[in-house]
């Protein structure tokens, strides 16, 4: 399948927040990214259920929801009613990981696992098949505008090879530092879905959709 773009409005213009969801719905992006921090998992607190509630009513592309919290399966039923279509949560976080999925899919949504950059692939290698995406990141979680970790190439080669051996059906997602300069060499190393917020929604001279654009078309030279 060509790969996916979700934009995170962790970086948009939360005083026209409705302005930025429309931009989304016409643009190239498959999804929008909703990061959900907490202040205690991660150093930085974003939003939560009342503004997804709102998104929702604007936004006619698939809600794919970050949880960067403590005890998130306190919330899964809850973001799933506020129509969320993916939820993502960590590895670090979940104890009870696969209680957790179950509790996600019988809440009928899609349901992905997080690694933070310090945490290998090979964790996830007796749930893997009960996934629907991981997502992976280049970045330590908390905030935007960071520079992407190399290691991560690497990282996305060997989940890639772990889903090809387990026939698992998993899509890998990556966030942190995506730009047209190295997304073609993560969809190369096998991302299905790249997430790009300050990209998108902090270059205020150049067009947002066009950017995106650029993350959907990408050119032979970016990869």
């Amino acid at each position: 399948m060509k790969h996916l773009v979700a934009p995170s409005i962790l970086s948009a213009d939360f005083a026209n927040l409705q302005k930025d969801i429309e931009m989304l719905n016409e643009s190239e992006a498959d999804w929008i990214h909703f990061d959900v921090m907490d202040g205690v998992f991660v150093p930085n607190i974003s939003f939560g259920l009342p503004i997804l509630k709102a998104v929702k009513k604007y936004a006619k592309k698939p809600l794919d929801v970050h949880l960067m919290v403590s005890e998130p399966h306190r919330y899964i039923e809850e973001f799933g009613k506020a129509g969320a279509d993916n939820l993502t949560v960590h590895y670090e976080t979940c104890p009870h990981l696969n209680k957790y999925i179950q509790q996600i899919h019988s809440n009928h949504m899609k349901a992905g696992v997080c690694l933070n950059p310090h945490s290998p692939v090979h964790l996830l290698e007796d749930i893997i098949q009960d996934l629907d995406l991981v997502l992976i990141m280049a970045v330590n979680p908390g905030f935007g505008g960071q520079e992407f970790i190399p290691r991560s190439f690497d990282k996305i080669r060997k989940l890639k090879k772990l889903i090809q051996d387990t026939g698992s059906s998993a899509w890998i997602e990556v966030d942190g530092a995506i730009s047209t300069k190295n997304a073609g060499k993560l969809v190369e190393a096998g991302v299905d879905v790249l997430v790009a917020g300050s990209f998108v929604f902090n270059l205020h001279d150049n067009d947002p959709l066009k950017l995106i654009s650029g993350l959907k078309n990408l050119s032979d030279s970016s990869a």
